[in-house]
């Protein structure tokens, strides 16, 4: 089994939010932060994914993976990555899922198959792949790079398009999404971004 590493995804440009999602705080603590720290005791290695506009800040005291295809997104996250070390499996969280918790992480890192190109949870919301919540094994990196290059950004079809395994969230809201200031305030966390 390839050792398994963790890719945080903070590179969008959160336009919708207004603000950089990575900084918003839940319980004192940016997302940034708190989704870097869930992955700590299942990953041998942990990185930020950055766009080459955002390498500055909070993401500086960490080791970081620049986008290496334009700044196409998630999908560009994922494939650098994979670039940077082809020969490891990459899990792969968003920054802007305030109600991740260690027992969702657990269970994805659990049920892995090596045997598939890709591990990733169903949707709660419909029969689709959950991709920013997933593991992504060396076979998957070619054909991700070979997709994104030819101008596939939506990481869902890319995952449909490879051999994947779907399993079952533990928890239905477990990777309910913050991309405006009311999904952020409806999930009960705070709305500003922390002062220092």
């Amino acid at each position: 089994m390839n050792p398994l590493y963790g890719v945080v995804l903070s590179g969008g440009l959160s336009r919708r939010m207004g603000r950089d999602k990575a900084l918003l705080e839940k319980e004192g603590i940016s997302q940034l932060t708190r989704t870097m720290d869930l992955l700590e005791e299942f990953c041998q290695q942990r990185f930020v994914s950055v766009s080459t506009l955002e390498t500055h800040g909070a993401r500086s005291k960490y080791p970081q993976i620049p986008d290496q295809y334009g700044n196409q997104g998630p999908a560009d996250g994922i494939a650098s990555a994979q670039q940077k070390n082809p020969n490891v499996a990459w899990l792969v969280v968003a920054c802007d899922l305030p109600l991740l918790d260690r027992a969702t992480v657990q269970h994805l890192v659990d049920q892995r198959s090596v045997v598939h190109e890709v591990t990733a949870f169903v949707s709660a919301k419909d029969t689709q792949p959950e991709p920013l919540c997933a593991i992504y094994e060396p076979a998957s990196g070619p054909k991700i790079r070979h997709w994104l290059t030819g101008g596939t950004r939506s990481v869902r079809k890319i995952v449909m398009a490879l051999n994947h395994q779907l399993i079952k969230l533990p928890s239905a809201d477990a990777l309910s999404n913050a991309n405006t200031p009311e999904q952020w305030h409806s999930m009960g966390q705070k709305p500003e971004l922390p002062s220092t």
